[in-house]
């Protein structure tokens, strides 16, 4: 029964170019996180998420090797690349992982966002600065992504008009940081980070 759904044409342009799509999706997404995990000084873990990154990138060009002459493979090898890259930053961007500088530039007194953030735990900088239309304040916070859209949403609501810009840090001496619920794999990924950490 099974054999005769299974034709050497079904086999040939539809399982195997499926079987190098899902190998290139899972492939890609761990290359992405794995060159994430590098740029943010995570040890061991990007040597380990290579080690099956490769073979499954043998398999998926095993398969291609093997079906040179079938177009649909090199279709499915391509879609496959493109569809593993954004898995992999959809995965890293659910995990929220790191350490973002939050930059604001302001002319309004921002004593009560700063007084605001602090009492939130956050670490706070803030100096005198010259602008391109005179006097302004700088304020400066190191934070962990996952609270990115809390303290913007903190800065809009005490400053709309202000000027931020944020930034990826890749490790800090010392640090204050508000205590969160975060995921156990972002936490234990943070842990392997290397550097100085934040406190």
């Amino acid at each position: 029964m099974l054999d005769s759904v299974i034709t050497p044409g079904v086999f040939a342009f539809v399982i195997v170019p499926l079987l190098i799509f899902f190998a290139r999706v899972c492939d890609m997404s761990l290359d992405t996180i794995r060159v994430i995990f590098m740029s943010k000084g995570i040890q061991y873990l990007p040597a380990f998420i290579g080690f099956f990154e490769v073979i499954i990138w043998l398999v998926a060009i095993g398969q291609v090797m093997n079906n040179l002459t079938n177009a649909v493979c090199y279709i499915a090898y391509g879609a496959g690349f493109a569809t593993g890259t954004f898995v992999g930053m959809a995965l890293e961007e659910k995990l929220s992982l790191g350490l973002t500088s939050v930059r604001i530039i302001t002319k309004e007194d921002p004593v009560e966002l700063v007084q605001f953030l602090r009492l939130h735990n956050y670490g706070v900088t803030s100096i005198d600065a010259e602008g391109g239309t005179g006097k302004v304040k700088m304020v400066f916070t190191i934070i962990k992504r996952q609270d990115l859209k809390h303290v913007v949403g903190i800065i809009k609501d005490f400053n709309p008009n202000a000027f931020y810009s944020i930034e990826e840090v890749k490790s800090v001496a010392e640090g204050v940081f508000p205590e969160r619920n975060s995921h156990r794999i972002s936490r234990w990924i943070d842990s392997l980070s290397s550097g100085p950490k934040g406190k």
